[in-house]
């Protein structure tokens, strides 16, 4: 999806339209011209896609042809602890938007995208191959004066295909996923860790439909609850391994008690609304907002599953470099992080954007687009914001494995500090929906 903005993104910026891109993906879909039916139940693979994102797909053209297709936009989300000392509600309206997110499938976002660069005239084509190599040239290596096609391909990188071919190219966008193979052909080195949790991902569905994104903190992990239309919701639910294991490998029905029994009263009981609000603990930071009035609620009850269920192992994974000569990394090729917010896919999507941006400057003024003091612009940009999310995400991640009455405690309050003290509701919503500002300390 990343490699695909990307290059819709330069489709569709009057200064790059006329740039000539390879698209190469093994993914038979692209070529076959896959056709989604709208009777099908969603599939499991989804996104939360922030208003930043939205907007980024507006501009591009690309945000008409997710509405097409079964989407769910909610404009508020509830986050809860299973101790039921704390609970936080958000809502759109407490920053005057329209909506917190939107819930859509992969495979829309995907195919939007490429129905968007397929409505412009960019020059394009698809390799329906995998990548075999990638030779850079040598800092020795300099065009000639003549201009010829020898003289222009010796500055280029030269990818080998696993059919045969071969491509030139002044620029490399990796955009090949958590095990990239470009970012291993190109010897990046990545720091990070695995957690010691999976995630099980399916779709559900409910008596009527969900309008609310619900998560709530779980012992071994969160569950999160994310409305996907219709009466279709979204099951992310983190736990250790073994659990994982175990939860995949139960009947259906089984499933749908335990995920009920996750999202109600399981593990422990519900918050108490008036728990620190009577106390006036935060009345000196309190100020009018919606959702701070709101009570707590119970998410809606899940009546069947309605996908298969699939399991993967969690991990952060940062590249040590997103930037060099005739190559640059975007997405999950340059960082992955925990899947607990959903910002996974929007930090890429802002990579798109970014980097999308870095060439058209150097477009401009003539620059090759593939020059290393080029693209470190984007890199400088991009892993700053970056860093900072996964600093963020892992910290809650390691702060909610933890069962300790003191953290428990301390949990609750940082909970409640975010319900009722309404400037720090707006930062947090704020640094959610794509404001690349600290919450805390802006």
């Amino acid at each position: 999806m990343v490699g695909m903005a990307v290059t819709c993104s330069l489709a569709t910026m009057p200064l790059t339209k006329q740039l000539n891109v390879a698209i190469i993906d093994s993914n038979p879909a692209l070529v076959n011209n896959f056709h989604i039916k709208k009777e099908d139940p969603p599939d499991p693979r989804v996104s939360t896609v922030t208003p930043a994102t939205i907007s980024f797909f507006r501009d591009m053209g690309a945000w008409k042809f997710v509405q097409h297709h079964r989407h769910a936009y909610f404009d508020k989300m509830q986050v809860w602890d299973y101790t039921g000392l704390g609970y936080t509600k958000y809502n759109a309206r407490d920053v005057d938007a329209d909506v917190l997110g939107c819930v859509v499938e992969n495979k829309v976002l995907h195919k939007s995208l490429l129905l968007c660069i397929q409505d412009t005239d960019f020059q394009k084509t698809i390799y329906s191959s995998r990548l075999s190599s990638i030779t850079f040239p040598s800092k020795s290596s300099m065009p000639s004066s003549s201009g010829t096609s020898s003289s222009a391909c010796g500055s280029s990188a030269r990818l080998e295909l696993d059919n045969g071919n071969s491509i030139y190219a002044k620029l490399v966008v990796g955009a090949d996923g958590s095990k990239s193979c470009v970012r291993e052909l190109a010897r990046i080195q990545t720091t990070g860790w695995r957690y010691s949790q999976s995630a099980i991902i399916c779709t559900v569905e409910h008596a009527e439909e969900n309008y609310c994104a619900w998560q709530r903190f779980l012992p071994n992990g969160p569950i999160a609850l994310l409305p996907i239309g219709e009466n279709f919701s979204n099951i992310v639910w983190t736990m250790d391994p073994k659990e994982s294991v175990d939860r995949n490998s139960m009947s259906e029905d089984d499933f749908v008690k335990a995920v009920n029994h996750a999202l109600d009263s399981g593990y422990g009981p519900h918050p108490q609304s008036k728990l620190f609000e009577g106390g006036n603990l935060f009345s000196w930071f309190k100020a009018d907002v919606p959702s701070t009035h709101e009570g707590f609620e119970v998410p809606p009850k899940v009546t069947k599953l309605a996908s298969q269920r699939l399991a993967f192992p969690l991990s952060l994974m940062h590249a040590n470099s997103y930037a060099s000569k005739r190559l640059v990394l975007v997405g999950d090729a340059a960082h992955t992080v925990h899947p607990l917010a959903g910002q996974g896919v929007n930090m890429g999507f802002a990579d798109a954007l970014s980097l999308s941006k870095v060439i058209a400057e150097g477009v401009a003024v003539g620059f090759d687009i593939g020059e290393v003091t080029l693209l470190k612009k984007y890199e400088s940009e991009r892993r700053t914001a970056n860093i900072t999310m996964m600093a963020v995400l892992d910290g809650f991640q390691k702060a909610y494995s933890v069962d300790f009455m003191p953290i428990n405690v301390l949990r609750a309050l940082a909970f409640n500090g975010a319900q009722y003290i309404s400037p720090l509701k707006r930062k947090i919503i704020s640094y959610a929906s794509g404001n690349q500002s600290l919450p805390f300390f802006t």
